[in-house]
Protein backbone atom coordinates (compact mmCIF):
# COMPACT_ATOMS: atom_id res chain seq x y z
CA UNK A 1 0.00 0.00 0.00
CA UNK A 2 1.49 3.42 -1.26
CA UNK A 3 1.90 5.77 1.82
CA UNK A 4 3.53 9.39 1.24
CA UNK A 5 5.57 9.84 4.06
CA UNK A 6 3.61 12.22 6.50
CA UNK A 7 6.85 14.78 7.23
CA UNK A 8 7.99 15.55 3.78
CA UNK A 9 4.23 15.43 2.27
CA UNK A 10 3.50 18.12 4.90
CA UNK A 11 7.22 20.14 4.48
CA UNK A 12 6.36 20.59 0.65
CA UNK A 13 2.23 20.93 0.95
CA UNK A 14 3.51 23.80 3.10
CA UNK A 15 6.27 25.63 1.53
CA UNK A 16 4.43 25.14 -2.38
CA UNK A 17 1.54 27.31 0.01
CA UNK A 18 3.61 29.84 1.21
CA UNK A 19 5.49 30.90 -1.62
CA UNK A 20 2.80 29.64 -4.58
CA UNK A 21 1.71 33.79 -5.31
CA UNK A 22 5.34 33.96 -6.64
CA UNK A 23 5.28 32.67 -10.12
CA UNK A 24 8.42 30.82 -9.46
CA UNK A 25 8.64 29.59 -6.31
CA UNK A 26 7.27 26.73 -6.85
CA UNK A 27 8.77 25.96 -9.76
CA UNK A 28 5.97 27.49 -12.30
CA UNK A 29 6.31 28.60 -15.57
CA UNK A 30 3.97 30.48 -17.30
CA UNK A 31 4.74 30.68 -21.47
CA UNK A 32 1.91 31.38 -23.15
CA UNK A 33 -1.15 30.37 -21.43
CA UNK A 34 0.84 27.36 -20.09
CA UNK A 35 1.62 26.28 -16.29
CA UNK A 36 3.78 23.83 -15.44
CA UNK A 37 4.29 22.17 -12.27
CA UNK A 38 6.68 20.10 -10.91
CA UNK A 39 5.21 18.06 -8.15
CA UNK A 40 7.92 16.31 -6.28
CA UNK A 41 7.53 12.26 -5.65
CA UNK A 42 8.65 10.90 -2.14
CA UNK A 43 6.95 7.45 -0.83
CA UNK A 44 7.49 4.36 0.43
CA UNK A 45 5.48 1.01 0.54
CA UNK A 46 6.11 -2.25 1.63
CA UNK A 47 5.97 -3.60 -2.36
CA UNK A 48 7.75 -0.41 -3.39
CA UNK A 49 10.31 0.34 -1.01
CA UNK A 50 11.18 4.27 -1.08
CA UNK A 51 10.01 5.71 -4.19
CA UNK A 52 11.46 9.28 -5.63
CA UNK A 53 10.65 11.11 -8.73
CA UNK A 54 9.05 14.09 -10.59
CA UNK A 55 5.31 14.07 -11.52
CA UNK A 56 4.95 17.32 -13.91
CA UNK A 57 1.48 18.58 -14.17
CA UNK A 58 0.20 20.90 -17.40
CA UNK A 59 -2.44 23.00 -17.80
CA UNK A 60 -3.27 25.14 -20.47
CA UNK A 61 -5.98 26.64 -23.11
CA UNK A 62 -5.62 25.87 -27.05
CA UNK A 63 -7.55 28.88 -27.96
CA UNK A 64 -10.14 31.34 -26.71
CA UNK A 65 -10.40 31.20 -22.80
CA UNK A 66 -14.38 32.07 -23.82
CA UNK A 67 -14.86 29.36 -25.78
CA UNK A 68 -12.05 26.64 -24.82
CA UNK A 69 -12.34 23.99 -21.84
CA UNK A 70 -8.99 24.26 -19.92
CA UNK A 71 -6.58 21.81 -21.24
CA UNK A 72 -4.65 19.08 -18.48
CA UNK A 73 -1.83 16.97 -18.57
CA UNK A 74 -0.88 14.50 -15.76
CA UNK A 75 3.01 12.50 -15.76
CA UNK A 76 5.15 10.63 -13.98
CA UNK A 77 8.61 9.82 -13.49
CA UNK A 78 9.60 7.47 -10.53
CA UNK A 79 12.16 4.91 -9.54
CA UNK A 80 12.22 2.62 -6.48
CA UNK A 81 14.67 1.09 -4.32
CA UNK A 82 12.97 -2.34 -5.51
CA UNK A 83 13.84 -1.54 -9.30
CA UNK A 84 10.58 -0.59 -9.95
CA UNK A 85 10.32 2.04 -13.13
CA UNK A 86 6.82 4.11 -13.22
CA UNK A 87 6.32 6.14 -16.27
CA UNK A 88 2.90 7.81 -16.90
CA UNK A 89 1.34 10.62 -19.48
CA UNK A 90 -2.19 10.89 -19.24
CA UNK A 91 -4.65 14.08 -19.88
CA UNK A 92 -7.39 15.62 -21.95
CA UNK A 93 -6.35 18.11 -24.55
CA UNK A 94 -9.64 20.31 -26.06
CA UNK A 95 -9.35 22.16 -29.12
CA UNK A 96 -9.80 25.63 -30.41
CA UNK A 97 -13.81 26.16 -29.67
CA UNK A 98 -14.05 22.31 -28.52
CA UNK A 99 -14.58 21.28 -31.65
CA UNK A 100 -12.45 18.03 -30.95
CA UNK A 101 -11.02 16.57 -27.46
CA UNK A 102 -8.00 14.04 -27.10
CA UNK A 103 -7.66 11.34 -24.48
CA UNK A 104 -4.65 9.97 -23.83
CA UNK A 105 -3.57 7.11 -21.24
CA UNK A 106 0.21 6.02 -21.80
CA UNK A 107 1.94 3.96 -19.27
CA UNK A 108 5.05 1.72 -18.52
CA UNK A 109 5.88 -0.09 -15.65
CA UNK A 110 8.62 -2.10 -14.77
CA UNK A 111 6.58 -2.64 -11.62
CA UNK A 112 4.80 -5.04 -8.63
CA UNK A 113 1.73 -5.44 -7.17
CA UNK A 114 0.12 -7.28 -4.85
CA UNK A 115 -3.63 -9.59 -6.19
CA UNK A 116 -5.77 -10.45 -3.53
CA UNK A 117 -8.01 -12.22 -5.76
CA UNK A 118 -11.11 -11.30 -7.76
CA UNK A 119 -14.22 -9.61 -6.12
CA UNK A 120 -14.77 -7.71 -2.92
CA UNK A 121 -15.64 -8.38 0.67
CA UNK A 122 -13.57 -11.00 3.28
CA UNK A 123 -13.89 -14.16 1.00
CA UNK A 124 -12.72 -12.33 -2.09
CA UNK A 125 -9.82 -14.96 -2.62
CA UNK A 126 -12.25 -17.94 -1.54
CA UNK A 127 -11.03 -20.18 -4.21
CA UNK A 128 -7.36 -20.17 -3.12
CA UNK A 129 -7.48 -19.31 0.60
CA UNK A 130 -8.87 -22.80 0.73
CA UNK A 131 -7.14 -24.42 -1.49
CA UNK A 132 -8.31 -25.35 -5.11
CA UNK A 133 -9.11 -29.21 -6.15
CA UNK A 134 -6.67 -29.58 -8.94
CA UNK A 135 -7.03 -33.40 -9.15
CA UNK A 136 -9.78 -35.53 -8.41
CA UNK A 137 -9.44 -35.42 -4.66
CA UNK A 138 -6.18 -33.52 -4.45
CA UNK A 139 -6.28 -29.81 -3.29
CA UNK A 140 -3.93 -27.30 -3.18
CA UNK A 141 -1.70 -25.31 -0.54
CA UNK A 142 -4.21 -22.58 0.86
CA UNK A 143 -3.23 -19.09 0.46
CA UNK A 144 -4.42 -16.29 2.98
CA UNK A 145 -2.48 -13.58 2.10
CA UNK A 146 -1.60 -11.14 -0.35
CA UNK A 147 -0.43 -12.52 -3.36
CA UNK A 148 2.85 -10.49 -4.95
CA UNK A 149 3.46 -10.14 -8.16
CA UNK A 150 6.15 -8.53 -10.63
CA UNK A 151 5.39 -7.64 -14.74
CA UNK A 152 5.93 -5.24 -17.12
CA UNK A 153 3.52 -3.17 -18.25
CA UNK A 154 2.36 -0.93 -21.79
CA UNK A 155 -0.28 0.86 -22.15
CA UNK A 156 -1.18 3.04 -24.85
CA UNK A 157 -4.75 4.12 -25.31
CA UNK A 158 -5.76 6.99 -27.65
CA UNK A 159 -9.26 8.45 -27.91
CA UNK A 160 -10.32 11.69 -30.42
CA UNK A 161 -14.38 12.70 -30.26
CA UNK A 162 -15.94 15.51 -32.22
CA UNK A 163 -18.23 17.73 -30.99
CA UNK A 164 -21.61 17.22 -32.27
CA UNK A 165 -23.53 20.02 -30.82
CA UNK A 166 -23.32 23.01 -28.53
CA UNK A 167 -24.45 21.19 -25.59
CA UNK A 168 -21.72 19.69 -24.54
CA UNK A 169 -21.91 16.29 -26.51
CA UNK A 170 -18.77 14.74 -28.17
CA UNK A 171 -18.85 11.19 -30.43
CA UNK A 172 -15.70 9.31 -31.72
CA UNK A 173 -13.42 6.31 -31.53
CA UNK A 174 -10.33 5.17 -29.43
CA UNK A 175 -7.81 2.54 -30.37
CA UNK A 176 -6.19 0.76 -26.18
CA UNK A 177 -3.25 -1.39 -26.20
CA UNK A 178 -2.49 -3.25 -23.22
CA UNK A 179 0.79 -5.46 -23.11
CA UNK A 180 1.97 -7.28 -19.85
CA UNK A 181 4.87 -9.12 -19.97
CA UNK A 182 7.65 -11.11 -17.44
CA UNK A 183 4.63 -11.78 -15.52
CA UNK A 184 6.44 -13.14 -12.16
CA UNK A 185 3.92 -15.01 -9.83
CA UNK A 186 5.85 -15.00 -6.69
CA UNK A 187 3.45 -17.13 -4.54
CA UNK A 188 2.96 -19.64 -7.37
CA UNK A 189 4.88 -22.90 -6.79
CA UNK A 190 3.50 -25.61 -8.47
CA UNK A 191 6.81 -28.23 -7.85
CA UNK A 192 5.61 -27.95 -3.65
CA UNK A 193 3.93 -30.78 -2.30
CA UNK A 194 1.21 -29.69 -2.05
CA UNK A 195 1.48 -27.13 -5.23
CA UNK A 196 0.85 -23.66 -4.38
CA UNK A 197 -1.75 -22.05 -7.08
CA UNK A 198 -2.32 -18.64 -6.71
CA UNK A 199 -5.45 -16.98 -7.72
CA UNK A 200 -3.55 -15.07 -11.50
CA UNK A 201 -2.75 -18.83 -12.35
CA UNK A 202 -5.69 -20.71 -11.70
CA UNK A 203 -7.79 -18.04 -13.58
CA UNK A 204 -5.90 -18.17 -16.62
CA UNK A 205 -5.41 -21.88 -16.86
CA UNK A 206 -9.15 -22.04 -17.21
CA UNK A 207 -9.44 -19.82 -19.44
CA UNK A 208 -6.59 -20.66 -21.17
CA UNK A 209 -4.30 -17.78 -21.09
CA UNK A 210 -0.73 -17.96 -20.74
CA UNK A 211 0.16 -16.92 -17.56
CA UNK A 212 3.35 -15.10 -18.14
CA UNK A 213 2.57 -12.80 -21.00
CA UNK A 214 -0.89 -11.49 -22.53
CA UNK A 215 -1.87 -8.45 -24.77
CA UNK A 216 -4.77 -6.96 -24.61
CA UNK A 217 -5.91 -4.86 -28.53
CA UNK A 218 -9.31 -3.41 -28.79
CA UNK A 219 -10.65 -0.58 -30.48
CA UNK A 220 -14.12 1.59 -28.76
CA UNK A 221 -16.60 3.63 -29.34
CA UNK A 222 -17.38 6.84 -27.17
CA UNK A 223 -19.68 9.40 -26.28
CA UNK A 224 -19.39 11.96 -23.73
CA UNK A 225 -21.33 14.87 -22.33
CA UNK A 226 -20.12 17.64 -20.61
CA UNK A 227 -21.01 20.76 -19.09
CA UNK A 228 -18.99 21.34 -16.30
CA UNK A 229 -17.87 24.92 -16.11
CA UNK A 230 -14.04 23.70 -15.31
CA UNK A 231 -12.49 20.48 -16.50
CA UNK A 232 -9.76 20.34 -13.38
CA UNK A 233 -12.08 21.80 -10.58
CA UNK A 234 -15.48 21.88 -11.35
CA UNK A 235 -18.08 24.31 -9.33
CA UNK A 236 -21.29 22.95 -11.68
CA UNK A 237 -22.42 21.08 -14.41
CA UNK A 238 -22.42 17.21 -15.14
CA UNK A 239 -20.10 14.95 -17.22
CA UNK A 240 -20.80 11.57 -18.41
CA UNK A 241 -18.89 8.80 -20.09
CA UNK A 242 -19.97 5.85 -22.06
CA UNK A 243 -17.17 3.52 -23.53
CA UNK A 244 -17.47 0.06 -25.33
CA UNK A 245 -14.82 -1.69 -26.87
CA UNK A 246 -14.06 -4.73 -28.29
CA UNK A 247 -10.87 -7.09 -28.42
CA UNK A 248 -10.89 -9.29 -30.85
CA UNK A 249 -7.91 -11.71 -31.36
CA UNK A 250 -7.50 -10.37 -35.12
CA UNK A 251 -6.10 -7.10 -33.46
CA UNK A 252 -3.70 -8.65 -31.73
CA UNK A 253 -5.38 -9.72 -28.70
CA UNK A 254 -4.64 -12.87 -26.45
CA UNK A 255 -8.04 -13.63 -26.20
CA UNK A 256 -11.42 -11.94 -27.50
CA UNK A 257 -13.83 -10.03 -25.13
CA UNK A 258 -15.58 -7.14 -25.00
CA UNK A 259 -16.40 -4.38 -22.07
CA UNK A 260 -18.20 -1.78 -21.32
CA UNK A 261 -17.35 1.67 -19.02
CA UNK A 262 -19.83 3.81 -18.15
CA UNK A 263 -19.30 6.92 -16.03
CA UNK A 264 -21.32 9.86 -14.40
CA UNK A 265 -20.22 12.81 -12.71
CA UNK A 266 -22.09 16.22 -11.12
CA UNK A 267 -21.63 18.56 -9.23
CA UNK A 268 -24.12 20.77 -6.21
CA UNK A 269 -23.57 24.28 -5.16
CA UNK A 270 -24.51 24.69 -1.56
CA UNK A 271 -23.75 28.68 -1.31
CA UNK A 272 -23.82 30.62 -4.37
CA UNK A 273 -22.07 33.31 -2.71
CA UNK A 274 -19.32 30.81 -2.16
CA UNK A 275 -19.34 28.15 -5.46
CA UNK A 276 -16.06 26.60 -3.61
CA UNK A 277 -19.04 24.92 -0.97
CA UNK A 278 -20.34 22.55 -2.98
CA UNK A 279 -21.23 18.46 -3.15
CA UNK A 280 -19.05 16.51 -5.89
CA UNK A 281 -20.43 13.05 -6.79
CA UNK A 282 -18.70 10.48 -8.63
CA UNK A 283 -19.27 7.05 -10.18
CA UNK A 284 -18.54 4.57 -12.46
CA UNK A 285 -19.31 1.09 -13.57
CA UNK A 286 -16.54 -1.29 -15.47
CA UNK A 287 -18.18 -4.41 -16.99
CA UNK A 288 -16.79 -7.30 -19.03
CA UNK A 289 -19.84 -7.83 -21.71
CA UNK A 290 -18.31 -10.80 -23.52
CA UNK A 291 -14.95 -13.21 -23.57
CA UNK A 292 -12.85 -13.20 -21.18
CA UNK A 293 -10.19 -10.64 -19.83
CA UNK A 294 -6.85 -11.53 -18.69
CA UNK A 295 -6.68 -11.73 -14.97
CA UNK A 296 -4.14 -8.12 -14.76
CA UNK A 297 -6.57 -6.56 -17.59
CA UNK A 298 -10.01 -7.40 -15.48
CA UNK A 299 -11.84 -4.10 -14.23
CA UNK A 300 -10.03 -3.07 -10.81
CA UNK A 301 -10.12 -0.34 -8.60
CA UNK A 302 -7.42 2.54 -9.08
CA UNK A 303 -7.14 1.86 -12.56
CA UNK A 304 -9.26 4.70 -14.01
CA UNK A 305 -7.91 6.95 -16.52
CA UNK A 306 -5.89 8.99 -13.96
CA UNK A 307 -6.23 6.56 -10.86
CA UNK A 308 -7.85 8.34 -8.55
CA UNK A 309 -10.55 5.88 -7.81
CA UNK A 310 -10.36 4.17 -4.37
CA UNK A 311 -8.33 6.31 -1.77
CA UNK A 312 -7.53 4.53 1.32
CA UNK A 313 -6.84 1.40 -0.94
CA UNK A 314 -3.48 0.43 -3.30
CA UNK A 315 -4.47 0.12 -6.93
CA UNK A 316 -5.98 -3.25 -7.84
CA UNK A 317 -6.82 -4.17 -4.59
CA UNK A 318 -10.21 -5.14 -5.73
CA UNK A 319 -10.60 -6.77 -9.33
CA UNK A 320 -13.10 -8.99 -10.86
CA UNK A 321 -15.59 -9.45 -14.10
CA UNK A 322 -17.19 -6.33 -13.49
CA UNK A 323 -16.72 -3.52 -10.94
CA UNK A 324 -18.67 -0.87 -9.65
CA UNK A 325 -17.48 2.37 -7.67
CA UNK A 326 -19.34 5.61 -6.22
CA UNK A 327 -17.78 8.39 -4.18
CA UNK A 328 -19.15 11.97 -2.72
CA UNK A 329 -16.98 14.27 -1.52
CA UNK A 330 -18.43 17.76 0.33
CA UNK A 331 -15.32 20.62 -0.89
CA UNK A 332 -15.33 23.80 1.40
CA UNK A 333 -13.26 26.77 1.97
CA UNK A 334 -11.56 27.52 4.79
CA UNK A 335 -10.95 31.35 4.62
CA UNK A 336 -14.17 33.46 5.28
CA UNK A 337 -13.25 35.70 2.03
CA UNK A 338 -10.87 33.96 0.41
CA UNK A 339 -10.64 31.01 -1.75
CA UNK A 340 -7.04 30.35 -1.52
CA UNK A 341 -7.64 27.25 1.34
CA UNK A 342 -10.43 24.67 1.04
CA UNK A 343 -10.59 21.45 2.66
CA UNK A 344 -12.77 18.04 1.53
CA UNK A 345 -14.30 15.33 3.50
CA UNK A 346 -15.33 12.22 1.83
CA UNK A 347 -16.16 8.52 1.47
CA UNK A 348 -16.07 5.89 -1.38
CA UNK A 349 -17.70 2.69 -1.98
CA UNK A 350 -16.95 -0.38 -4.49
CA UNK A 351 -18.39 -3.65 -5.29
CA UNK A 352 -16.56 -5.95 -7.82
CA UNK A 353 -17.82 -9.89 -8.86
CA UNK A 354 -16.20 -13.21 -9.25
CA UNK A 355 -18.52 -15.18 -11.01
CA UNK A 356 -16.27 -18.25 -10.56
CA UNK A 357 -16.89 -17.95 -6.98
CA UNK A 358 -20.38 -16.98 -6.98
CA UNK A 359 -19.93 -13.54 -5.89
CA UNK A 360 -22.29 -10.95 -7.27
CA UNK A 361 -22.13 -7.41 -7.50
CA UNK A 362 -23.53 -5.58 -4.62
CA UNK A 363 -22.79 -8.89 -2.32
CA UNK A 364 -19.52 -7.51 -0.78
CA UNK A 365 -19.23 -4.01 -0.46
CA UNK A 366 -16.18 -2.07 0.36
CA UNK A 367 -15.57 1.64 1.80
CA UNK A 368 -13.29 3.95 2.38
CA UNK A 369 -13.23 7.63 3.90
CA UNK A 370 -10.96 10.51 4.71
CA UNK A 371 -10.38 13.90 4.51
CA UNK A 372 -8.11 17.06 2.85
CA UNK A 373 -6.60 20.51 2.05
CA UNK A 374 -6.51 22.21 -1.25
CA UNK A 375 -4.69 24.69 -2.01
CA UNK A 376 -5.18 26.73 -4.85
CA UNK A 377 -2.34 27.34 -7.18
CA UNK A 378 -4.31 29.28 -10.00
CA UNK A 379 -7.33 30.92 -8.92
CA UNK A 380 -7.88 31.83 -12.81
CA UNK A 381 -7.72 28.15 -13.78
CA UNK A 382 -8.43 26.76 -10.26
CA UNK A 383 -5.76 24.39 -10.27
CA UNK A 384 -5.26 23.24 -6.57
CA UNK A 385 -2.83 21.30 -5.16
CA UNK A 386 -4.32 18.00 -3.12
CA UNK A 387 -3.26 16.55 0.04
CA UNK A 388 -5.48 13.89 1.31
CA UNK A 389 -5.64 11.20 4.15
CA UNK A 390 -7.93 7.79 3.59
CA UNK A 391 -9.05 5.20 6.02
CA UNK A 392 -10.53 1.72 3.95
CA UNK A 393 -11.42 -2.18 5.74
CA UNK A 394 -8.63 -4.65 6.74
CA UNK A 395 -7.22 -1.72 8.22
CA UNK A 396 -5.91 -0.04 4.54
CA UNK A 397 -4.95 3.50 4.61
CA UNK A 398 -3.05 6.16 2.56
CA UNK A 399 -1.74 9.63 1.97
CA UNK A 400 -2.23 11.22 -1.70
CA UNK A 401 -0.84 14.23 -2.94
CA UNK A 402 -1.56 15.43 -6.34
CA UNK A 403 -2.98 18.16 -8.46
CA UNK A 404 -5.84 19.15 -9.26
CA UNK A 405 -9.08 17.81 -7.79
CA UNK A 406 -9.66 14.02 -7.88
CA UNK A 407 -12.71 14.13 -10.17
Amino acid sequence: MKKIILSLGLSFFLSASLFAQEADSVKVKEEKNMKLLLIPVLASSPATGFMFGVAPAITFIKGDPKTTAISSYLGSAVYTTQKQLLLTFKGNLFFENNEWLLMNDWRYFITSQPTFGLGTGPQSARLVSTGIEYEDGLTSQAIDEAQFMKFNFLRLHQTLLKKVNSNGLYAGIGYHLDIHSKIEDQLLDLEADPPVITSHYAYSTKYGINPEKYTLSGVSGNVIYDTRDNTVNAYHGRYAFLSLKGNPTWLGSTVGSSTLWAEYRDYFTLNPDRPRNLIAFWAYGNFQTGGALPYLDLPALGWDQFGRSGRAYPQGRFRGQSLVYSELEWRFPLQQNNDRWGGVIFGNISSATNKDAEIKMFKYMNTGVGLGVRFMLDKQKRQNLALDYAWGNYGASGFYLSVNEVF
